[in-house]
């Protein structure tokens, strides 16, 4: 896929600016703009994402003994309606178009947007789209890890598991998704934060979208964005909830890029000028306080999922539906223990542990063929009430453990399932330092609307705020 990204990515920067041919960077200008333009930088800035994602996915698993889930709480009030949805649209030429939409626009629209503008000369824009992969991550950061929410086809009976079930698919899956990180949707935040610095930038600047020189561009971003809202719903993936709150989340992401970028360039000066130890107090407090806030918020959501560990339920299992847990990759000498304990007062369980690699074998039509993954991994049966003690220590492989509901039956039969991981490692202290710039920055961006609002000043303007007191 990615060198499918690389070969289409000249041909969307050639069709995109068709009608603007003069803004079009010759190639023999290339390496002079990546240099003057310090385009090297957003470079890096991507392999820092890349490093941020799996620190923060290393983590992500060994602290859910103690954070849990919210799953129970979404399905409480949003019920089955991404199942009707499913059920609704179920189509396999939908399914495979979608399950391709979902990797590779989003891969493609993370990686070609920064390459356009940078084509198209637009700097600030460069600057503004890099960021906002980068920075939208960092604010998921601490949703993702103290309130995870599992996937609907994980909690839904009969929700079908359309892209984690397919083939190949389930392999990149299980070593890049835990499949709980449901809360926001970032498929959805990354892409509206684009559409949204697009506004922001065009609207301080005094004109439209469109008659913006990248409209088009715009409109194909906005085109995408409106396809993952359904892709989302219809994969068995994101609940309703997640749609709102990526937008929110790409919402506060692109306010604090579009206001910090100008100072970042040096657009009014040096980046520390205004600086004073007034304004330095400000900020710590205000923002500051609000950090604590959020901070005292997560402490006592994980107080309240630690507390309630016994009566946690981790999967749903209607008749005849398969799901999965992942366990990650364990170094040497360490290993994983899992109890998987069947809550129901009749039914049997089955369960079979098996490493990733070997899954797609069972996977080949798209869904779990139950007697092919029995003949992959150890399978174990998991009478009514009772727990399946597991010690997983086969160091250097992601390991799937996967459940069946064995029954038949139409309606009724649901297995309530409860997983309890323990990786035998304490890394809440990691978890809370890689939140702190999740926290900050939404403080920041509060602040700032604050301040914007007491001095009369528009939202979007993006001046430094001790320029305001000259005019």
């Amino acid at each position: 896929m990615m060198g499918l990204i690389i070969f289409l990515t000249p041909i969307i920067c050639w069709l995109f600016t068709i009608q603007d041919v003069n803004a079009r960077t010759p190639f023999n200008k290339w390496l002079q703009v990546i240099n003057e333009q310090r385009y090297f930088l957003h470079v890096m800035g991507y392999l820092v994402i890349i490093k941020w994602k799996s620190i923060t996915d290393a983590i992500n698993e060994p602290i859910k003994l103690k954070t849990g889930h919210w799953t129970e709480m979404i399905y409480s009030f949003e019920g089955d309606f991404t199942l009707h949805v499913q059920n609704f649209f179920l189509n396999d030429i939908l399914t495979s178009f979608l399950n391709f939409h979902y990797l590779f626009i989003y891969l493609f629209l993370i990686y070609v947007t920064t390459v356009y503008f940078a084509y198209t000369g637009d700097r600030d824009m460069t600057d503004k789209v890099t960021l906002n992969y980068l920075l939208i991550y960092a604010l998921a950061v601490p949703y993702y890890l103290f309130f995870n929410v599992e996937v609907t086809s994980s909690w839904i009976p009969g929700m079908e598991s359309l892209l984690y079930h397919d083939g190949l698919y389930s392999v990149f899956y299980a070593t890049h998704d835990p499949l709980d990180n449901a809360v926001p949707s970032l498929h959805i935040a990354i892409p509206f934060g684009i559409l949204l610095l697009n506004y922001l930038h065009v609207k301080e600047k005094g004109g439209t979208l469109k008659e913006w020189r990248h409209y088009r561009y715009h409109m194909f971003v906005l085109i995408n964005t409106i396809l993952f809202m359904f892709t989302i719903l219809y994969l068995g993936i994101h609940w309703f909830i997640d749609i709102p709150l990526g937008l929110l989340i790409g919402g506060f992401g692109a306010l604090f890029i579009h206001h910090l970028q100008p100072r970042l360039r040096n657009d009014h000066g040096s980046f520390f000028k205004g600086f004073t130890s007034k304004k330095i107090r400000q900020h710590l407090v205000v923002e500051g306080v609000i950090t604590l806030l959020m901070l005292t918020a997560i402490l006592m959501a994980v107080q309240v999922q630690t507390d309630t560990i016994d009566e946690r339920v981790s999967f749903q299992l209607g008749p005849n539906d398969s799901r999965l847990e992942i366990i990650q990759m364990v170094g040497p000498g360490e290993q994983v223990n899992s109890n998987v304990t069947n809550l129901d007062d009749s039914l049997t369980m089955e369960v079979v542990v098996m490493i990733v690699d070997l899954a797609p074998t069972a996977m080949e039509n798209g869904s779990i063929d139950w007697g092919v993954a029995r003949s992959l991994g150890d399978a174990y049966i998991v009478e009514s009430g009772s727990t399946l003690q597991l010690a997983i220590d086969s160091s250097m492989s992601y390991h799937y453990i996967m459940m069946h509901n064995p029954s038949n039956s139409t309606s009724g039969d649901v297995i309530q399932v409860r997983i309890l991981n323990d990786y035998h490692e304490d890394m809440m202290g990691q978890a809370i330092f890689l939140s702190l710039a999740s926290l900050w920055m939404t403080g920041f961006v509060i602040n700032r609307i604050r301040r914007l609002k007491k001095y009369n000043r528009r939202f979007f303007d993006s001046t430094p705020s001790h320029l305001w007191e000259q005019e």
